[in-house]
């Protein structure tokens, strides 16, 4: 009796604790009883808000609170969209994405306008601003599309660059419109929207970078590079709402310019998918839900009408749009189910301008009721047409993106467990650990088989009695950061008479396939390392091997500059060091600008037409000219320097400077050497020589073509 007097459970409920434990609830158990029906799990949460809201059963009143963390939903949902495209493959498909988008605005508007006028009977300012909630979409499908893993397809992407372009257009006839009625549009009104949207895109796109980059490097913590990008998000909102657009077109912006900032790979990249996954994405939709009253279409058969028509029209003029850029650019049904999935959801933008129009009183009639620009038939409409055509989206997209997801999983070679990826990460300063976890997990190939290792030796003959707590402290460091990108790090603890020894015999034991070692940050590359290291680990170990050295933290480098040796092609190494740097641009963006012969040149550049990363060619045949690097590189630039065993076909005696050059000129520079597997070195044990795709000599181009063919396609 005592809880029942100190707990309000009077219909709505408004104590705090109970309306969040009852939303916590739905998000947790609304997908889990409608997925046995293969009901998406977005489209449960919608129809658990309807159940639960105030034309439900009434158990929560859609307040601000609901109406705060949906908004927030919203943007996450836009910004997670331009966080996860990637830009490279963005630019290069922005024609694509101009087409789709002008069709699926240019489709609706002509549908709307001629449906609104000769069906529904409206005036024409109200029939264009129908036409143009058919035109918007909210991505409400993205999140369930992103976690299946095809938000990298080209559909995918093309539908998020039409997205942005025909969001735009909606919001800014929603603009025209409410400015004509009102009498405001004129030559100022024109002018100060132009210069308006030019502002808020230049500071977006070009302003946030640099922002977020010096605030990157400077701030490591966790919860502050968490609560620095929130702050992006909703300035970027701010700022598009000052401009005269939706803050969802700035949500979107905000996610382009922190793209390259926040790799996929990434702990910062985590918690945001996490957060949003979680909490704010589930309100949002909720919230929706809470929209919907069903007696309205009981109580008013021309209410139900008038949807019908709405959705019908917004649905068939999504399809058609969808349909003309598959049969434009000849995708698959399932790509198209893609496309049309994420496009034919109204939401955001729809809700914006059916709430403006009906606040827009025209008039009143003889008895003194309100002349609307858009009346409650559609305002009711509009709620319906949002539960049907998200229904309709969530279930088509998932439909697209499971067969993809399928068809991509029967791509992977069967025998791929024959070269298993097992990364090694020596480790022993804890200022570095967390780079070079970054970097083990930014090189690991997402396809790929294998696991991540972190190993700690510690000498026998030392006498610091603390020396074993230092290094499990240092490997549960390790471990902790791989965890947070839902990595499982393997954490080793070796005791060794020699450091080399111990990492060799963990390389031996474990089939380990790249090594990475790590360089002080605060101190140079003395003039013997190379040696040292050569004679020592490399003479033993024939895996990749990168040495690292961070100045600056790795997400915030803004070119990588790859020096490849002459003759590197021709080893037996080189497709397998390749994709390592290859990967290191496919999960963060990063342009990588190589200097190398033309022969190798000609080679990497088919490999970027048939796997597309950003890259420039330059030409560089004269290791001796070293020195000119120094007048390309910039400040936030990183060199990945590929060396050579003494004696193998790509070595050279210009390598022998590389410590002096390094510390000399590029001391301010993050850089990292690579040592590639070459034929002749004492462990081949983890390369299957026998395959015929891997001759033991490689000669002949082509045959180092089917190599990287076979490589690159496993990853």
């Amino acid at each position: 009796m005592m809880l029942i007097s100190i707990f309000d459970l009077t219909l709505p409920l408004t104590n705090p604790v109970l309306k969040f434990l009852l939303i916590l609830v739905i998000i947790l158990f609304a997908p889990l009883i409608l997925n046995k029906f293969k009901i998406p799990h977005l489209l449960g949460l919608i129809i658990a808000g309807a159940v639960i809201g105030p034309y439900g059963f009434l158990l929560m009143e859609r307040d601000s609170s609901i109406i705060l963390s949906g908004t927030a939903g919203l943007l996450y949902i836009m910004f997670l969209a331009g966080l996860e495209i990637n830009i490279d493959d963005f630019k290069k498909n922005s024609q694509k994405s101009l087409v789709f988008g002008l069709y699926t605005f240019l489709i609706p508007m002509v549908l709307g306008i001629v449906s609104g006028i000769f069906v529904l009977g409206f005036s024409i300012p109200t029939s264009i601003l129908l036409a143009s909630m058919f035109a918007s979409h909210t991505l409400i499908a993205y999140p369930l599309i992103s976690n299946m893993g095809v938000s990298k397809n080209t559909a995918v992407n093309i539908t998020v660059g039409g997205t942005l372009i025909t969001d735009t257009l909606a919001l800014l006839v929603l603009a025209i419109v409410v400015g004509t009625v009102s009498g405001e549009v004129n030559l100022s009104f024109w002018i100060r929207l132009l210069v308006s949207l030019i502002a808020f895109g230049l500071v977006v796109l070009f302003v946030f970078p640099i922002i977020s980059r010096w605030f990157f490097k400077r701030y490591n913590d966790n919860v502050s590079q968490y609560i620095f990008v929130l702050i992006m998000v909703f300035l970027g909102a701010v700022l598009a709402e000052t401009a005269g657009v939706e803050p969802i077109i700035g949500a979107f912006l905000a996610g382009l310019a922190l793209n390259r900032l926040i790799p996929h790979t990434s702990p910062l990249m985590n918690r945001i998918e996490f957060v949003g996954n979680a909490i704010f994405i589930p309100f949002f939709l909720i919230g929706v839900g809470m929209l919907i009253d069903y007696r309205a279409f009981i109580e008013d058969w021309y209410t139900l009408k008038v949807a019908a028509i709405m959705t019908i029209v917004a649905t068939t003029a999504k399809f058609v749009a969808a349909w003309l850029t598959q049969k434009t650019y000849n995708f698959s049904i399932d790509e198209r189910r893609l496309i049309f999935g994420l496009s034919n959801a109204q939401a955001a933008a729809t809700l914006a301008a059916v709430l403006v129009g009906y606040n827009i009183i025209l008039g009143e009639t003889d008895a003194g009721e309100p002349i609307r620009l858009l009346n409650e038939n559609v305002l009711n409409g509009t709620i319906l047409m949002i539960l049907i055509t998200c229904t309709i989206a969530s279930f088509v997209a998932q439909k697209g993106a499971r067969n993809i997801a399928f068809l991509d999983a029967a791509e992977i070679p069967h025998d791929e467990s024959e070269l298993p990826e097992r990364i090694l990460i020596s480790i022993n300063n804890p200022d570095s650990t967390d780079e070079l976890v970054n970097l083990g997990i930014t090189i690991k190939s997402k396809k790929a088989t294998g696991d991540i290792y972190a190993l700690s030796v510690i000498n026998n003959d030392s006498t610091d009695q603390s020396a074993d707590k230092k290094a499990k402290k240092i490997l549960t460091k390790a471990a902790i950061t791989a965890a947070s990108t839902d990595h499982f790090l393997h954490e080793l603890l070796r005791y060794d008479l020699n450091i080399g020894n111990g990492i060799t015999s963990v390389v031996k034991e474990h089939k380990i396939s790249d090594l990475i070692l790590g360089l002080h940050m605060n101190r140079g590359i003395s003039d013997s390392f190379l040696g040292n290291l050569t004679e020592g680990i490399l003479s033993k170990c024939n895996v990749t091997t990168l040495i690292y050295k961070p100045v600056q933290p790795f997400t915030t480098i803004k070119r990588h500059f790859v020096i490849v040796p002459k003759g590197a092609e021709q080893e037996i190494g080189f497709a397998f060091w390749l994709i390592k740097v290859w990967n290191i641009a496919r999960n963060t963006g990063i342009k990588l600008v190589f200097y190398a012969t033309k022969e190798t040149l000609s080679l990497i550049e088919e490999i970027q037409e048939e796997h597309p990363v950003a890259c420039e060619f330059v030409l560089f045949e004269e290791w001796g000219e070293f020195l000119i690097l120094a007048r390309d590189l910039k400040r936030d630039d990183n060199l990945i320097i590929v060396l050579s065993r003494k004696d193998k076909s790509s070595y050279n005696e210009e390598m022998e400077s590389i410590p002096s050059y390094l510390n000399k000129y590029f001391k301010e520079h993050s850089f990292i050497l690579v040592y590639p597997m070459q034929t002749g070195v004492t462990d081949n044990s983890v390369i299957n020589f026998k395959d015929p795709t891997i001759p033991e000599t490689i000669e002949k181009l082509d045959e180092m073509r089917k190599t990287i063919g076979k490589i690159f396609k496993r990853k």
